[in-house]
């Protein structure tokens, strides 16, 4: 039953990915004005429950923050993401928005997006994405998501 669900994803996302409309159909990604709202809730949230913020910077233009979305939700990595980690993501428009944010996440946009911070417990920055490791996410598989998952849970090496 599994394979048929994955090539049912695959057809969607092929289809997605050609019809710009459709991909951008679900928006994963608030208007840029919640991003602080956002990032003070999940703080709370991380503290209370013991886990990792992951900060998902993007826009909702951007077929490959979809496909980020997408792997986060699979059957494989939903459950490690709801366990360890506060997703947060943050709407940085047409790379103009939120960029105060980007700069305390130390996210170098020119690299591309979606692109990734990690926050421990207290909002300490423990990692950031230097060189656009997932900006060509259409490319890549679900199991880069659960390596990045599994590398980054609270008490994982890191």
């Amino acid at each position: 039953m599994r394979a048929p669900k994955r090539l049912l994803a695959v057809a969607f996302l092929a289809i997605a990915l050609q019809m710009p409309d459709l991909a951008a159909a679900r928006d994963i990604y608030p208007g840029p004005e919640q991003a602080k709202n956002d990032l003070a809730a999940a703080l709370q949230s991380a503290a209370a429950t013991h886990r990792r913020i992951i900060v998902d910077f993007g826009g909702n233009w951007c077929p490959d923050c979809h496909v980020l979305d997408l792997y986060f939700h699979d059957a494989a990595n939903q459950p490690l993401l709801e366990t360890n980690f506060v997703l947060v993501h943050v709407n940085i428009g047409r790379m103009d928005q939120n960029l105060d944010i980007v700069e305390r996440c130390q996210i170098p946009l020119k690299k591309g997006v979606p692109a990734l911070a990690v926050l421990d417990t207290d909002g300490k920055l423990i990692y950031s994405q230097k060189t656009g490791e997932f900006e060509d996410m259409r490319h890549m598989n679900s199991g880069a998501v659960t390596e990045f998952l599994t590398q980054w849970k609270l008490g994982a090496a890191g």
